[in-house]
């Protein structure tokens, strides 16, 4: 039977030789056969000929000059559904389906039959109109106006709202929906901010930019995001290319693909075109081959081979899973975050100590996970979770029991909870939630050991008492020492050197850069390490941080250059430079900040080329996120680095008009004027910014050191304690203020005030040294002793402070006659 001819997008025959396989067999051998068989070789001869010729036209093509590959472009998640079909039905009933939709009955899960909401005092209304969604509430001015609701936002545990506004931005209304069943709290209205009232003025107010769509939330709700801002008129006209999140917003572009399997159907087998890529940006294939076998001793899995330095998989989702902020919109499934997105580490904010999620913002998975002993197994997200519906591969701890024997880790010898009701799984005691949008329980990725130990020594929380808020720490810490010994390390082990960096003591620069050369530790923690280390930056560190620049981390490169923040560039230069060339594009954006000071005179010639193509990254980073007054303040300090004064100016004024709140702006104008000689330009412009941020510690002090520039001692006495007030735990502050005090003639209140702060900062140098003077200056040599003494057991090595001390002791202790 004659095959039939498939039809294909492309034309693969165009190019074979002009004569066709037909013309060839218009003179065959003589018949010599009967006809029946004469028949079949008659076809099978024909076949065989037409493939030869195939063969001999593909061996033609290949020699020739290769076309220019073509450029992938999305074909949106339909064109896949067609031969995905399986993982296109689990992607249809999943939550990346559901991240954004357009707002219509089948979609919208909020009650809007003319709904009330209180909320301080503003009365909103949630109703319909004519088949749309709308919603009655404080605008901008904090005047009640109406609203349409065009776009829904998530599905479960709750759905948010979306409304455009004319300049193309689209806002995110805080009031949301509560999805879950109404057994469970849910089927109501609630505000994410609850407990405080947002007014208008507010920079968190849903109007202003903070909640604004196109930078906040598009490019992990939505595929193919543009975002089309148009700087000169303030305006957006972001584009997507699949509202919600589809195939490829995971696989990229997928126009090649669909062009290559459609060559696979070609009636022609050796027309097909050979390529191992499939015409896919990405293979997330790092599972593909890899066994993991139980061993009997442990109850643990050991995977058959190391995994990748670049965890494709992880980086893929690390994309929406992970704190972070894009500076270019080239992502590229597989490729490091790093490459086009400023990824958080184990900040002070969002982690504790030892890496747990706090429950203040969220951290996401990302981070948490490549903490974890399992990421460093080679563990992959596809491992755990099924990637098209987002569940779980197995219900509840199942999944955990794919890798960890069941008889030694399911059994009540490891539990120790016979009895209890409901028991306590895997999860919940090394996956321990903190909850976010009010409703929104997370589980912790690091799948740490239960540490109530460290909860006792650190003041940390730990899963056996987020169960047991009954008890103390120590209770559960005994319990933990009774069941399982007292040797409970744990992978992350650096909960303790973190808390000797926060509460600044004295040994906690040396164990800081010990965890930053520990290979041994996750890469988040060894980066956080060295971004910890730029505020007690020494000469003796400098080696340090050169041996993480050539990490094969981006994450350690990146923190080892944040080490640096606070060294001239001149002394950098040699072995920061190169790093100008680095694969990661984050890195040599970051590598080019930190090199901008340099003389342009003082570069080869090489070198400098090499700094102006970061550079112009660098610019065209901050311009890609030129509607954010961080990216604006961001340029305008390059820029000032730059001996580009002017233009930094109106990056930094171009801040403030963004958003008025944006402090840092306000401050490095007013630093700039201070450099010009204008510090009256320079209250001017912090004055401005308190009316707007009237809270804001940094802009007093910054007005505070302003005014003492211009000589007006009382008011700049009144802005500094101010700044002491709003954050006491900020030392600088507090010390600066002392010294004030001092220089005004008010001695006792300044030795006070750096009394009560050594008492939250026992080991700051810069107070004790203060109250070393003070003390010596008003005839008390006991005290300047004991401050000295203090001093020394945080700088041993001080022979100037050696001999002080000696000089003390003789004048407070004066030998008998």
């Amino acid at each position: 039977m004659a095959r039939r001819r498939r039809k294909s997008t492309h034309q693969p025959v165009a190019n074979f030789p002009a004569r066709s396989p037909e013309a060839s067999l218009r003179e065959p051998e003589p018949r010599r056969w009967n006809s029946g068989f004469s028949g079949l070789f008659w076809a099978a001869s024909s076949m065989a000929t037409t493939a030869i010729l195939a063969w001999i036209a593909f061996l033609s093509l290949e020699n020739k000059a290769s076309p220019a590959p073509e450029i992938a472009t999305y074909v949106g998640s339909s064109a896949c559904a067609g031969c995905h079909q399986t993982e296109a039905r689990l992607w249809m009933a999943s939550q990346h389906k559901g991240a954004m939709q357009h707002a219509t009955d089948g979609t919208v899960l909020g009650n809007f039959n003319d709904v009330r909401f209180d909320y301080f005092g503003v009365q909103s209304r949630f109703f319909r109109k004519n088949g749309q969604f709308f919603v009655e509430t404080d605008g901008p001015d904090g005047a009640l106006a109406v609203y349409e609701v065009k776009y829904t936002f998530g599905v479960d545990p709750l759905q948010q709202y979306l409304v455009p506004f004319p300049d193309g931005r689209l806002q995110v209304l805080p009031i949301a929906w509560d999805s879950r069943p109404s057994d469970r709290g849910g089927q109501r209205w609630f505000h994410l901010s609850a407990n405080e009232a947002i007014k208008h003025d507010d920079v968190l107010h849903w109007t202003r930019l903070n909640q604004t769509w196109n930078f906040m939330c598009a490019e992990c709700h939505s595929t193919g995001v543009r975002k089309n801002y148009d700087a000169e008129k303030d305006r957006f006209a972001t584009t997507w290319t699949e509202i919600s999140v589809g195939c490829e917003a995971c696989h990229g572009q997928g126009s090649r693909h669909v062009s290559w399997a459609h060559e696979q159907q070609s009636w022609l087998p050796f027309g097909r075109r050979q390529d191992s890529s499939k015409g896919l940006l990405v293979h997330l294939d790092e599972r593909n081959g890899i066994t993991w076998s139980i061993e009997p001793q442990t109850g643990n899995v050991q995977r058959s081979s190391e995994p990748a330095a670049l965890r494709k998989e992880v980086e893929t989702c690390g994309l929406c899973h992970a704190r972070r902020a894009a500076f270019h919109e080239g992502w590229i499934p597989g490729h490091s975050l790093s490459e086009t997105h400023a990824v958080e580490a184990l900040s002070r904010n969002t982690f504790d100590v030892d890496g747990q999620i706090r429950d203040v913002e969220e951290p996401y998975n990302y981070t948490p996970f490549r903490q974890s002993k399992m990421y460093a197994a080679g563990v992959s997200c596809s491992d755990c979770h099924e990637p098209h519906s987002g569940g779980l591969r197995l219900s509840g701890e199942g999944t955990c029991l794919q890798c960890h024997a069941s008889n030694k880790y399911a059994d009540v010898k490891h539990r120790q909870h016979a009895g209890v009701d409901p028991a306590p799984t895997c999860i919940s005691c090394h996956m321990p939630t903190r909850t976010y949008m009010s409703i929104d329980v997370r589980h912790d990725h690091a799948f740490r050991v239960p540490r109530p130990d460290q909860s006792v020594a650190l003041g940390t929380a730990n899963a056996c008492n987020d169960c047991h808020r009954d008890q103390s720490a120590q209770w559960a810490a005994a319990a933990i020492e009774r069941w399982y010994g007292a040797d409970r390390k744990g992978f992350q082990s650096y909960g303790p050197i973190f808390h000797a960096a926060r509460i600044n003591r004295t040994d906690a620069a040396a164990l800081l850069s010990e965890l930053a050369s520990d290979r041994r530790a996750p890469a988040v923690a060894r980066a956080s390490a060295l971004g910890e280390l730029a505020s007690r930056m020494t000469r003796a560190d400098i080696s340090t941080a050169r041996a993480a620049l050539g990490d094969p981390d981006p994450m350690v490169r990146l923190g080892a250059l944040d080490m640096l923040e606070n060294v001239p560039a001149a002394e950098i230069w040699s072995f920061v430079s190169p790093l100008l060339s680095d694969p990661s594009r984050g890195v040599r954006i970051r590598a080019a900040a930190l090199l901008a000071n340099m003389p342009v005179r003082s570069q080869h010639p090489a070198d400098r080329a090499r700094f102006d193509l970061a550079a112009a990254e660098f610019i065209a980073a901050q311009r890609s996120n030129a509607e954010r007054p961080e990216a604006r303040t961001a340029l305008g300090n390059f820029l000032l680095q730059r001996d580009r004064p002017q233009e930094a100016e109106a990056e930094y004024r171009a801040a403030l008009r963004l958003s008025p709140h944006y402090a840092t702006a306000a401050i490095n104008l007013a630093d700039l004027y201070r450099q010009r000689g204008q510090d009256g330009e320079g209250e001017a412009v912090l004055r401005t910014a308190l009316v707007a941020s009237p809270r804001d510690a940094a802009l007093f002090y910054s007005l505070g050191l302003t005014l003492t520039r211009l000589r007006r001692p009382d008011d700049a006495l009144n802005a500094l304690a101010r700044a002491a007030e709003l954050e006491p735990e900020r030392q600088r502050y507090v010390y600066v203020y002392g010294i004030a005090l001092h220089s005004s003639g008010r001695r006792e209140a300044a030795v006070s005030v750096l009394k009560d702060a050594l008492r939250a900062h026992p080991n700051d140098s810069q107070i004790l040294q203060a109250l070393i003077s003070f003390s010596r200056m008003s005839g008390d040599a006991t005290s300047a002793l004991r401050y000295a003494e203090q001093l020394a057991a945080i700088a041993p090595s001080d022979k100037e402070l050696a001999a002080l001390i000696q000089e003390l002791r003789r004048i407070a202790s004066p030998p008998a006659r």
